[in-house]
């Protein structure tokens, strides 16, 4: 870039060059290929995981409700009972 003392102004400006993603077709290609394994493994994962959260969610529930069975039936005392 070059640019001019007296007015501040910009004279001439040269872009720079950006290197290649890919040295060739075949290259880039390939990339794709991976990136859409990649996409396919993570989708995989979250719908295993999405079928293991129903189960993990019953097995808390169950363990809530055996908890809530096993506690006496208890009257909370209230701080206004008190008076």
């Amino acid at each position: 870039m070059k640019v001019d003392p007296g007015s501040k102004a910009v004279i001439s400006h040269v872009a720079p060059i950006k290197p290649k993603t890919f040295a060739d077709l075949d290259a880039a290609a390939k990339a794709m290929r991976e990136q859409d394994v990649r996409k396919e493994s993570i989708f995989r994962q979250a719908v295993d995981a999405e079928k293991n959260k129903t189960d993990l969610l019953e097995k808390k529930f169950q363990e809530a409700v055996k908890r809530a069975k096993e506690m006496p039936d208890e009257k909370f005392v209230r701080d206004i009972d008190l008076d």
